[in-house]
């Protein structure tokens, strides 16, 4: 008889229910659900930095899609039956963290903080705490330099203590009703298997590692002495944190009667401790060692790993080494790009250029008929800041080149090569200290849709770009770490390795290098990089007189060619 799991993938603006056979990694039933509060999901204000989220439609979320998903399976196999499922993974955004009460309920979900933005789960894309960050990074600077070695050298807005300490200067009442708080990731599976409270809650490593500077090394958490030199009020918080955490082949609990109910799921079937989109979405689109994998979406993240036993340098810009991040056994490396597919979305979405003609299919289609530097333009991909390899959110979007005949199409495909370039910069960073890029696998929306970006990513990379079976792979990964708990004995899969080669596969379809283009784009890299450190590093000292001429003579060639 067959075994499904069920990964649930929460997202920027959805969540997302899959229903897999363990066996073979055929997907037989998916449901999706848009958030409810907000706009697309996302909780704003007129703080440009602002993204919140509201917890109960992440519980709606997951009865919602669950009972879909279900319902789809059985019309795809008339045989299929809910008590076959063995087994629920979980993903989520992150670093995404929600204030909570003794019990660890989200305040939220309390009458008083109903409409408190602070009383949100801070979204991964809020980046209101960048004042706190900075804080953070020159305690850590002098106090604790270990922390921020594996952290890449700088503690970002985005991560979990910037944003706790950002609410206690700004909203003191909502800081003062939290007991603790807990990561979206974490606080699903608790919320399932009935283990919210503080003590009984399980604490996963990807995100504590990742983006709270967890590590086994030290003794968990940083270290109450430490955050209490920052602020006293994180010194308290650090000893209701938990004191371990764990990788996603460990279950964090067993469905709740309750829950069981509202899903139409046998209870006490495991849920596995969850972790990332990025990371899960890797484990989904079968990352090794020497394989990159890009999960490529409004945001891109580019994950690599390392087995344990090999020696690994402390990587400037990284979004963190933790062991057992990704995969059991191995370091996860964590690095990406604040903005891809929101630059373009930007572009479509707030310029609006050619009015009802200016969509993603009708630039796309007219890009596509230009050839690379023929557009004189050149662009920098930081339109949501830089998060890999210069870690500094207030940075900003820059396009140089443009005349009075750019045209949008020109502009577009731009953008496209500016995030291809960012792309490029973080595959330098990784093999400049010793981590071989061997392959690279795409997986998200973009890869899926867009057969334009793969090409001038390979173009501009020299490198060929593969794409991941599976449409869903964050839901996949989540799917196979359940596949993992449930274990053999209940028809899963002893190691996520296993699962991972049952479960998951590559597109034949892949992207090779043009050699025209490429040659084109090892011209147009290194002013991209020039743009990058002039104004991006405070070290860069130099003259950009000839970055516009250098722009016009590539443009001239190209349309000569």
């Amino acid at each position: 008889m067959s075994k499904y799991t069920i990964g649930l993938d929460y997202g920027t603006n959805s969540v997302r229910a899959l229903v897999v056979d363990v066996a073979t990694g055929r997907e037989i039933g998916t449901a999706e659900w848009t958030y409810a509060h907000g706009d697309a999901g996302v909780m704003l204000s007129d703080d440009p930095h602002l993204a919140r989220q509201h917890p109960a439609d992440y519980l709606t979320g997951a009865e919602t899609t669950i009972r879909a998903a279900l319902r789809r399976a059985r019309r795809t196999r008339k045989r299929f039956k809910a008590d076959e499922v063995i087994g629920i993974g979980v993903d989520t955004t992150g670093s995404t963290p929600i204030p909570v009460d003794a019990d660890g309920r989200p305040l939220a979900l309390q009458k008083r903080f109903s409409r408190k933005l602070a009383a949100m789960a801070w979204l991964w894309k809020d980046h209101t705490a960048v004042a706190e960050a900075e804080d953070i990074t020159r305690a850590a600077a002098t106090k604790r330099p270990q922390y921020l070695a594996k952290c890449g050298g700088t503690y970002s807005s985005e991560w979990f203590f910037a944003k706790v300490l950002h609410c206690k200067r700004t909203a003191q009442e909502v800081f003062d009703a939290a007991y603790t708080w807990v990561e979206l990731c974490d606080w699903v599976p608790a919320a399932l298997t009935g283990t919210e409270a503080p003590g009984e809650l399980t604490a996963g490593v990807c995100a504590a590692g990742h983006k709270a500077m967890y590590n086994d090394a030290w003794g968990g958490y940083p270290d109450r002495r430490f955050l209490a030199a920052i602020d006293p009020a994180l010194g308290t918080l650090r000893d209701r944190l938990p004191a371990k955490a764990h990788p996603v082949n460990t279950p964090a609990g067993r469905l709740t009667e309750a829950w069981a109910k509202r899903t139409g799921l046998p209870a006490g079937i495991p849920v596995a401790t969850a972790a990332f989109d990025a990371h899960l979405g890797a484990v989904g689109a079968g990352i090794a060692t020497g394989t990159m994998v890009k999960i490529m979406g409004t945001s891109c993240c580019d994950m690599m790993t390392v087995p344990l036993r090999r020696d690994l340098a402390d990587i400037p810009g990284l979004c963190g080494i933790v062991p057992e991040s990704v995969l059991p056994g191995c370091y996860g490396l964590e690095a990406g790009q604040s903005a891809v597919g929101d630059i373009y979305n930007w572009f479509v979405n707030y310029i609006r250029p050619g009015g009802k003609d200016g969509s993603h299919e009708t630039l796309t289609r007219d890009a596509s008929k230009l050839t690379p530097g023929a557009s004189g333009l050149l662009a920098l991909d930081w339109n949501n800041g830089n998060r890999t390899i210069l870690v500094d959110q207030r940075l900003t979007g820059l396009l140089v080149g443009q005349t009075l005949y750019t045209t949008p199409a020109e502009i577009y495909r731009t953008l496209i090569e500016a995030t291809a370039f960012g792309a490029l910069t973080i595959i330098n960073r990784f093999e400049e200290y010793g981590v071989k890029v061997r392959q690279i696998v795409n997986c998200g929306g973009i890869a899926e849709k867009n057969p334009l970006v793969m090409q001038i990513y390979a173009d501009v990379t020299g490198r060929p770009m593969k794409i991941s079976r599976s449409a869903q792979t964050c839901a996949l990964g989540a799917a196979i770490a359940a596949a993992v708990v449930a274990g053999k004995r209940a028809g899963g899969h002893g190691t996520v390795r296993q699962a991972q080669k049952a479960m998951t596969g590559l597109k034949r379809k892949v992207f090779r290098p043009d050699p025209s283009a490429r040659k084109t784009y090892k011209r147009l890299y290194p002013l991209y990089r020039r743009l990058h450190d002039a104004f991006g590093t405070p070290e860069w000292n130099g003259n950009l007189h000839d970055v516009m001429k250098e722009l016009i003579a590539i443009r001239d060639a190209a349309r000569r060619a």
